[in-house]
This record gives structure tokens, sequence and C-alpha cells, in this order.
């Protein structure tokens, strides 16, 4: 393990660096706060140990700068005896245990086992909820992308309704996963309606089901998108292509929380959040009488535009690293390497389909490129004349 010990007194420092080593550990010395902001921003500390008193930083302040950093190692504070109530103020504030001096053998290694089992049991629970959500990763670093990730972690814990803009292929629907996966709603349904896919004559069947008999095909009861998501999330993907007979009914569960199923006049009561996407420009299509002016208002709550790729183009680079590392495990090939010249190359291309459009060249890339992707590679197989 690596554990980072912070003290000012050097015999402290160096009798805990005695200890630590004998059990095995890797250790890093630090005597303040600077010197221990400085190491945790290249290293993650398994466990770290940090006097209370300190000159120019104290314990607090130095906890306020870990958690501010995103340092998430457990934090164990060494007190003196008159710092007890500074050490609970610790606590208070997110630290994982602390020690007083004179230092005890016994006590040291106790608190070091149990804040390194929780940390492992912290970590391995993380790991897990990635996996059990199956949700992809949001990739990029690129300022539109940064803003799009806060805004998910601000909204999504909110009920909030969040219309969802950008052109095709930019990832619209992953925002929408990533709300529902980062919400109180994450453990319930998340369910997508295409509306541009469904023809106008059933899209309010989809939505709002249909009782046995209420049309020639009708030969059995059917719970409609709504009611599948009682509980959770409801994504209307491409919204602007529903109908405005549709829309009607889509406003009215939205302003009373009720349905009735088409064949019925029996109110069904839901509690639904709605996110919708679109790729059309719903004001233009206001003014031309093709969606509800009262709609859009009661959707765009908030409103997350996605850019396109050409507008994050810096992002392109980890996204051509994703594509290639995914599609290799999924296909067992080993992974390729990309030329300077090569990705410069898909930098500077425009992207019309954006993601979807890089994806699908980065596949056919690794299909017909010979053991790298060169700058004519790129050229040959991937940039249209």
């Amino acid at each position: 393990m690596k554990i980072l010990v912070i003290d000012d007194e050097r015999s402290i420092r160096n009798a805990l660096k005695e200890i630590l080593e004998f059990e095995g550990h890797q250790v890093v010395l630090a005597e303040n706060g600077l010197m221990a902001l400085e190491s945790v921003a290249s290293t993650r500390f398994d466990v770290i140990f940090s006097d209370i008193k300190m000159p120019n930083m104290d314990g607090i302040e130095l906890l306020e700068q870990f958690q501010a950093k995103g340092v998430d190692s457990p934090v164990v504070m060494i007190t003196g005896h008159g710092s007890i109530d500074t050490a609970v103020e610790c606590i208070k504030k997110g630290a994982f245990d602390f020690i007083q001096k004179p230092l005890d053998l016994n006590r040291l290694l106790i608190t070091l086992k149990n804040a390194t089992e929780k940390d492992s049991l912290v970590r391995e629970t993380k790991i897990l909820k990635k996996k059990v959500s199956g949700v992809q990763e949001i990739i990029g670093e690129s300022e539109p992308i940064i803003k799009i990730k806060n805004m998910i972690d601000r909204v999504a814990p909110t009920d909030a309704r969040v219309l969802i803009t950008g052109p095709n292929g930019t990832g619209k629907e992953l925002v929408a996963r990533w709300l529902h996966e980062k919400s109180e709603r994450a453990r319930m349904p998340f369910i997508e309606v295409n509306c541009a896919a469904i023809p106008s004559e059933l899209i309010e069947s989809e939505l709002f089901g249909h009782e046995k008999g209420a049309f020639t095909s009708a030969v059995k009861q059917h719970k409609g998108k709504f009611e599948q998501a009682d509980g959770g999330t409801l994504f209307l993907d491409e919204i602007g292509d529903m109908s405005l007979a549709a829309q009607a009914k889509v406003l009215r569960v939205l302003q009373e929380n009720k349905l009735s199923r088409v064949g019925s006049d029996k109110d069904i009561n839901v509690n639904v959040r709605v996110v919708a996407a679109t790729n059309k420009n719903l004001k233009e299509e206001i003014a031309n009488g093709r969606f509800r002016e009262d709609l859009y208002h009661r959707l765009s709550v908030i409103v997350i535009p996605v850019p396109s790729l050409k507008e994050r183009a810096t992002d392109i680079p980890l996204l051509v690293d994703y594509f290639i590392k995914k599609i290799c495990s999924e296909t067992g090939k080993p992974v390729m390497s990309v030329d300077a010249d090569a990705m410069q190359e898909l930098c500077n291309y425009g992207w019309s389909g954006n993601i979807r459009e890089l994806r699908n060249v980065v596949e056919r890339l690794l299909i017909l490129s010979n053991g790298r992707i060169t700058k004519d590679d790129v050229i040959t197989f991937a940039i249209p004349a």
C-alpha cells in the first residue's frame, strides 16, 4: 500500500515511516500541507495520515483542499490531547478517524487496517455500480463536454424536465441515460421512445396504452410507455416529429400526472420524469405551427445543448482511442496504434454524422488498415473524396 504521512515534526514523520515500512508499506513524507497537495496531485494513496496542528495550513484546511481536488483516500488525523475538539470537527468534515499522540502502535495498525478495508470497499462499490449501470461513459475533456457533465451532476438529482438539443449522432441519448443514472430514480425503469420511428396513428397507443378491443388489432390490453416508466424516466427522442394530436395528450399528462388508455375513460396516475430530445429548432417549429408552444415550455425547464463533433474537435483523439479499444475488445483483434498525422487528418475532418460517423470510420479503419492506422489509410478508407 502507498501511504502519505504529513507532520511538521521530523521525529513523528520518521517514526511513522519506520513502523509502516516494517509492515511492508510504501511511505511518502510531507512536512506541510503544500508538500502534501503536491504529492496527492501525482499519486493516489491508500491512506493519508495528517497532523492537525501545522504551520500555514491546519488539518481542517488541508482536508477541505483534498476534497476540492477530488482526493478520495481515507484521511486519519494525528492529534495531541489539546486538539480533540478539532479532531472531532475533522471527522464531521469527512476524515476517517483520528489517533492521539503519543502514538500507540496497536491503535495505529488497527486504524490503518480499518481505513484500508473501508477504502477497498468504497472502490469496489464504485466499480460494481459502474458495471451494473452498463451506461457508457461520456468521453471528452473539451469545455462543452465538461459543461454538460457539470449540468448533469446538478440537474440529475432533481425531477426537473430536461430538453436535450443537438444534431443527429451527437450523443443526446447518452446524456438522457446519465440524467437517469445519477437521479433518485436510477433503480426504476428508463424507457425510451423514438417519436420519429412510430407511425402517427400508433403513437398514442405506444405512449398511453390501449384497452382490449379499442381498435381492430387490439387483441389484449397494452400498457403504454408512460405506464411502463412509472417511477422512473421516460425519454422522448426526436420529440419534434410527434404529431400535434399526440402533443396535446402528452401536455395533459405533464400537467395532471394522469393518463387514460386508448379505448378507456378511466384515469391512471403516473409518476414519470420526462426527458426529451430533438435535432430540430423547436422555436421555428412553433412559428410554423408544427409544435405546441405550451408543450415546449413544459419540456424545457432545463435545456442541455449537445455540441456537434466539429465543435469539440479536441475530443476526437480520446474518442478514437476509446472506440479502438472497445471495438478490438469486442472482436478479439489486437489494439492498433494511430500515426500522429493520421490522427490530425481525423481531427481536421468535418464529421457531418458526428460521433456515430466517427465510430463507423474507426471500425472501417481497423478492418482495412494493416497493423497500424496511417494517414494514407485515413485518406483512402475514411475520408470521402
